[in-house]
C-alpha cells in the first residue's frame, strides 16, 4: 500500500542527517514531475540492453583486475566496497581506479556513518564528521563538472555516460543540482550492493550444498570458454542458480530494511488511523522474514527461488528493490555485478572464514568486522589482468 500510493497518500521523506547528507537535489528526495523525470534518466542507463551492450565489459574487467590484486588474507566487505565504488564511478563519469577514485571513496565511508546520526554539528562528532566529508566529496565532484561542462562543446568528443546525459538534458541543469544526483547515485551503487556481495558469500560458505551447486554453474560456464574469457550476456543469462542466491540473500539480508514516507492525508489501515504528516516507516524486513509469505523465512534457502519449489511470492511482498514510482533504478545492474563478482569469486579461489563475525542490523546492515577471509588461489591470474595491473 505505501510503496503504491506515492504521491497520492504518501510521500517521501528522510530523517534530517539523511536528507541533509545527500542533498536536496538527490532522487532519493525528488518529488513529483522532476523525480519522475530523472528516474527515467537513470533507468535509461541501466537497463538490460544498456548492461549488455557498454557496461558487461566494463563490470568484468573491474573485478577481475581487483580479484587479481587479492592476498591470501582479506576483509570481504572492504574489497567489495571498492570494487562497487570503482564500477559506479565508471559508470557515472567514465572514470579508471586511481587515487581520485580512492580518495573520494574514504570520505564517502564517513560520509554513511553520518545518515543515523543526530542532525546537530554541536551535538555529534559523527554528524560534524560526515558534514565535512560530505563538503570533500561535493568539491571533488564540482571540479569534475566543470570540467566536463567547459570540454562539452559542439563538435566534440563526449562520453555516453550519465553525467554527459545530465549535462546535455534539455533545460539543463544547474552544477548543484548535478553534484547531488551524482553523489546519491554514488550511495546508492556504493553501500547497499557491496553488502549483497559480502552477505551472500558469508550466507553461501555457511550452507556448504548451495555453494557446491553455486560453484558447479559456475564452473559449467568456466569450461565452456578458453583461457583468459570474458564473461558475454548470455554467459549472465544462464546463471539461474546464482539469481535463486542473489535473490534469497536480498530476501534474507534485507540489506535496505524500509522506506520513509510521511502521509499527505489522514488514512486507515487494519483499524488504526495515521493521521496526515506522520512519517511512517514501511519496514521489507518484517515482510521478507514473515513466515506467512515464506516458508522457513529465517533461513537461507535459495532453492525457494527455483520454478519447481511452488512458492507462489508475488512482487508485494517481496520488495528488495523497493517498489512503484520509486523503485530502484539500479535494480538489474546490481545484480549483473553480484552475479560477475560470484563467478571471478568462485572461479579463481576457495576461502574459509579467518574469524567469527557476525552481523548487525542498525544503523545499517554489516558484519561486525567486516567478514575476514583466507583465500586459496586456484586459477592463474588472466595475463590480461596482468598487463592491466603492471599498466596501472
Amino acid at each position: 500500500m505505501v510503496l503504491l500510493n506515492e504521491g497520492r497518500m504518501f510521500e517521501c521523506s528522510y530523517p534530517g542527517s539523511i536528507s541533509n547528507l545527500l542533498g536536496r537535489h538527490s532522487l532519493l528526495l525528488m518529488k513529483g514531475v522532476l523525480h519522475k523525470r530523472m528516474h527515467s534518466l537513470t533507468m535509461s542507463f541501466a537497463n538490460s540492453s544498456i548492461i549488455r551492450d557498454h557496461l558487461l565489459v566494463d563490470i568484468d574487467r573491474l573485478v577481475r583486475f581487483n580479484l587479481a590484486g587479492w592476498k591470501d588474507r582479506v576483509l570481504l566487505i572492504e574489497e567489495a566496497k571498492k570494487i562497487t565504488f570503482e564500477l559506479t564511478v565508471k559508470q557515472l563519469m567514465s572514470f579508471d581506479p586511481g587515487e581520485w577514485t580512492d580518495g573520494v571513496r574514504k570520505e564517502y565511508v564517513l560520509v554513511i556513518e553520518g545518515f543515523f546520526s543526530l542532525p546537530f554539528p554541536l551535538l555529534s562528532s559523527t554528524y560534524r564528521r560526515a558534514i565535512r566529508a560530505r563538503t570533500k566529496v561535493a568539491e571533488a565532484l564540482s571540479l569534475v563538472v566543470r570540467r566536463r561542462r567547459a570540454e562539452n562543446r559542439p563538435g566534440t568528443t563526449k562520453n555516453k555516460d550519465m553525467l554527459g546525459a545530465l549535462l546535455d538534458a534539455e533545460g539543463g541543469f544547474s552544477d548543484e543540482q548535478i553534484v547531488d544526483f551524482l553523489l546519491a547515485l554514488l550511495v546508492a551503487g556504493y553501500e547497499t550492493t557491496s553488502t549483497i556481495m559480502t552477505l551472500a558469500v558469508k550466507y553461501l560458505t555457511e550452507t556448504p550444498q548451495a555453494l557446491a551447486q553455486l560453484k558447479e554453474e559456475h564452473d559449467r560456464i568456466r569450461a565452456s570458454k578458453s583461457h583468459p574469457y570474458d564473461l558475454s550476456w548470455d554467459d549472465y543469462k544462464s546463471m539461474s542458480f546464482t539469481q535463486c542466491v542473489v535473490n534469497e540473500t536480498l530476501r534474507y539480508a534485507n540489506i535496505i530494511g524500509g522506506v520513509f514516507r510521511r502521509t499527505t492525508t489522514d488514512i486507515d489501515i487494519k483499524g488504526y488511523r495515521i493521521p496526515k504528516g506522520w512519517r511512517v516507516f514501511a519496514s521489507f524486513r518484517a515482510v521478507h522474514l514473515n513466515p506467512e509469505y515464506f516458508k522457513d523465512a529465517r533461513s537461507f534457502n535459495p532453492w525457494r527461488w527455483q520454478s519447481n519449489s511452488g512458492m507462489s511470492t508475488t512482487g508485494q511482498v517481496f520488495t528488495p528493490f523497493g517498489g512503484g514510482t520509486r523503485l530502484c533504478p539500479g535494480y538489474e545492474l546490481a545484480r549483473v555485478e553480484i552475479s560477475v563478482f560470484l563467478h571471478r569469486l568462485l572461479t579463481t579461489f576457495s576461502w574459509v572464514p579467518a574469524e567469527d563475525d557476525k552481523l548487525v542490523f542498525f544503523p545499517t546492515t554489516r558484519t561486525q568486522k567486516r567478514y575476514p577471509i583466507h583465500l586459496c588461489r586456484h586459477d592463474p591470474v588472466n595475463d590480461v589482468d596482468q598487463k592491466q595491473s603492471s599498466s596501472e
